[in-house]
């Protein structure tokens, strides 16, 4: 008996962000397609020899992706959007056709929208949304992946493959067309999952990882049979190993043990199983692959733990794999790099490499039955538990909260119409998210205050001379509620964190979030506060320049607490009343400086759901009140808004009437605000700004898309309710992009106001 060790997916964007550098520079044509080229191929070898040294017993080859992996099997199965094929499209460069699809296009000077983008279950990281239709014909689109084995081989190790499966993939796309079901492309679409199995298998590749994450959900009948029908068809090529991960599959157990494959991959760290009971439940000829060490959170895994779970059970099973309870795709790469970190804080620490290690050193512990490395391992963990009980009870448990923290002091209808005295707020109000351009000059001009190159003073006139500028530029686009801009932040998470007690930072752990956006989530590490108001001197600063209201723009606790990697030794409740907290001193503050109107940012609520929703209740009640501890401190006149994005918000909706904000504004451009159909059935309560264009594409919005976008959200949702807004913050645009994008907003504004405004 010999336990093997493996991973689910490593981090494909380059210690240096070396992908996001070549993607970008590709995109302004700084670099040519096959220098781009050379840049992945680096890449991926570089992982793979990583992976190799390390000790694994198999590399994973398919988990690199030019943009997003959910993208790349779209164009592997020859998924391309009507748009988007012409006469000759067959011919075209698959990565330049891939990109357009992500990004959007122009052809004869007509804007070609993107696909969709949405959140990959509830993680941060975004996919590009296949699109289907009746009668759709799929074929084998791309050989990326073949070309990658063949490399991966050339390295003498032992291949598993990485594919997402036919049901999660047909599972995850959309249609516009409600009288067809996605099922019905499932014959289709098997035809190419087994041409691709063929041809792995005619390379050598025994093992193809075959992730299907949605069998944590709660599955209809109908579902649960394609399972059924999809493997009876694949099975017999190669071994498949049934991947699952984000949450439990105790509840599909009973049909999962049937399906005819050969190995099946748990999460341990979110499914809660008795292992037991799993190891006589799966059939004894299957490969078990406990997903043991954590692919969301940064902390050192206790392997000493898992030596004493596993080394009962492993005894009564043959073949058992230790890995990754996801891919590693979440986690910054190298901790080793890190070197302003302070040592014992650090050793702490587990990145993707560090991971990779772990595996490693449990089985290789499991195998010989010796523990002596792992309990070495987890030392500074240990260490640090014992100074942490030392020290004063958790601040969280000083605090009380009553019901009326959590409650404005009057209903929205009341507050609406003192707000609409006091703010003389025009019909279809325009406004933005909160971030502008963040130029080439502003980064370095932080980076140069970071890194004590310039004086407070100079640092702080030149933050001002940002703003006076972004000012400028929105009251001559006309815009009617400001925003500062936002030039002193690096990121909607980061800048708050750096601002309250309890953080530390990394310089070197970036994360992806979509194609080339890339985030450097903070650490929570102890209790936190707030040391000093955060974002009142550039607001009121701004303020004062002008005469029309400007938006105080914070991130709200959910947000903060997900996108960052959170401590373990409390709940995920308990952190996040205590940035609640901090953030309400904050609101004060804001507030008795003058401030109107304050943006209070959730885009990360929704995908902190757990996958199923019998487990929805508690997370929604723990999260709405963390953001009602932040926003209900306010008079009925000051306006509280709050931003999400790139979700799906139908089946919580409710929850989100529930925060109680005056305002929210939400992305649906890219849906061609597919969203407003859900309110012709649920009539939302309060103001809502649905985004009339997509940010996070190149291409311009016309007046006229913008204005049928508009006519479009006035059939559903009344005037008095309508607030005009883009879909998200402007910082990744040019300002070219963005001064055009805005004065065509307002044009179209301009143009519907006028048919609505008696004369």
């Amino acid at each position: 008996m010999s336990i093997l060790s493996h991973i689910l997916g490593f981090p494909r964007i380059g210690l240096n962000r070396e992908l996001k550098k070549g993607q970008e520079s590709y995109w302004k044509k700084e670099i040519s397609y096959s220098d781009l080229k050379k840049v992945g191929f680096k890449l991926r070898n570089k992982n793979w020899l990583e992976q190799k040294k390390l000790g694994l017993d198999f590399i994973t080859v398919g988990d690199f992706a030019w943009y997003d992996h959910v993208l790349t099997m779209s164009m592997i199965l020859g998924n391309v959007p009507k748009r988007y094929k012409e006469e000759n499209y067959k011919k075209k460069r698959k990565l330049d056709l891939l990109f357009s699809i992500a990004r959007g296009s122009i052809k004869n000077g007509k804007s070609i929208p993107a696909s969709d983008m949405t959140k990959w279950f509830n993680t941060n990281y975004h996919y590009i949304v296949p699109e289907f239709f009746k009668n759709q014909k799929f074929f084998l689109g791309w050989n990326q992946l073949f070309d990658e084995v063949e490399e991966a081989l050339l390295l003498n190790s032992r291949v598993k493959v990485v594919l997402i499966g036919p049901i999660t993939y047909l599972w995850l796309g959309k249609t516009k067309d409600r009288n067809f079901n996605k099922l019905d492309l499932l014959k289709s679409i098997l035809t190419i999952y087994k041409e691709i199995f063929i041809r792995l298998k005619n390379l050598g590749v025994d093992w193809v990882q075959i992730d299907e994450p949605i069998l944590a959900y709660e599955l209809s009948e109908t579902w649960k049979q394609s399972f059924s029908i999809a493997y009876e068809y694949l099975s017999g090529i190669n071994n498949l190993l049934l991947t699952t991960y984000f949450g439990d599959i105790s509840h599909n157990l009973d049909f999962i043990i049937k399906l005819p494959v050969e190995g099946l991959h748990v999460d341990l760290i979110y499914g809660q199983y008795d292992l037991n009971i799993l190891n006589s439940l799966i059939p004894k000829s299957w490969v078990l692959s406990l997903g043991i060490i954590n692919g969301r959170n940064i902390w050192k895994s206790n392997l000493l733990k898992w030596f004493d779970v596993l080394n009962s059970m492993i005894k009564s099973r043959d073949n058992t794999w230790i890995s990754s309870s996801c891919s590693l795709l979440h986690v910054p790469i190298d901790v080793t790099v890190e070197k302003k970190m302070e040592l014992e804080l650090k050793n702490c620490f587990s990145f993707a490499i560090q991971k990779c290690k772990e595996i490693c050193l449990l089985s290789k512990s499991l195998n010989t039955g010796l523990n002596i490395e792992i309990k070495k391992w987890y030392d500074p963990i240990l260490n640090r538990n014992i100074k942490s009980r030392n020290k004063n009870i958790s601040f969280y448990k000083k605090i009380k909260i009553f019901p009326e923290d959590l409650k404005r002091n009057s209903s929205y209808n009341i507050r609406y119409n003192i707000q609409k005295l006091k703010l003389k707020i025009p019909i279809l109000p325009t406004t933005t998210i909160g971030s502008f351009p963040q130029t080439k000059d502003i980064r370095k001009l932080r980076f140069d205050f970071k890194n004590k190159l310039i004086s407070n003073e100079q640092y702080e006139k030149e933050i001002c001379k940002n703003i006076k500028y972004i000012i400028s530029e929105q009251e001559k686009l006309n815009l009617d509620i400001l925003v500062h801009g936002e030039p002193e932040r690096n990121d909607m998470v980061e800048y708050f964190g750096e601002k309250l007690e309890g953080f530390v930072f990394t310089e070197n752990g970036w994360v992806q979030s979509y194609g080339s956006r890339c985030v450097k989530p903070p650490i929570i590490v102890n209790d936190i506060k707030r040391k000093e108001s955060i974002t009142v001197k550039w607001t009121v600063f701004a303020q004062s320049l002008t005469k029309k209201i400007v938006k105080g723009m914070l991130t709200g606790p959910v947000t903060i607490l997900l996108w960052s990697f959170f401590r373990e030794d409390l709940s995920k409740e308990e952190i996040c009343n205590q940035i609640a907290l901090a953030l309400r001193e904050e609101v004060l503050d804001l507030e008795s400086s003058g401030i109107k109107i304050i943006q209070i940012d959730e885009p990360a609520l929704r995908e902190g759901l757990p996958l199923r929703k019998t487990d929805w209740k508690n997370y929604l009640s723990w999260s709405i009140n963390s953001f009602r501890l932040v926003s209900s401190s306010v008079k009925d006149q000051t306006q509280i808004h709050t931003h999400m994005c790139y979700c799906e918000f139908n089946e919580i909706m409710p929850s989100i009437v529930n925060l109680d904000a005056d305002v929210i504004t939400i992305e649906t451009a890219r849906s061609d605000m597919e969203l407003l159909d859900f309110f012709k059935k649920f009539k939302y309560p309060n103001s809502i700004g649905p985004g009339v264009y997509d940010i996070h594409s190149p291409n311009i919005p016309t007046i006229d898309s913008i204005e049928k976008l508009l006519r479009k959200a006035l059939k559903t949702i009344p005037v008095h309710q309508l607030w005009v807004n883009p879909d998200c913050g402007l910082k990744t645009r040019s300002w070219k992009e963005t001064r055009i994008s805005l004065k065509n907003m307002v044009e179209a504004v301009e143009r519907v106001r006028y048919n609505l405004i008696p004369r």
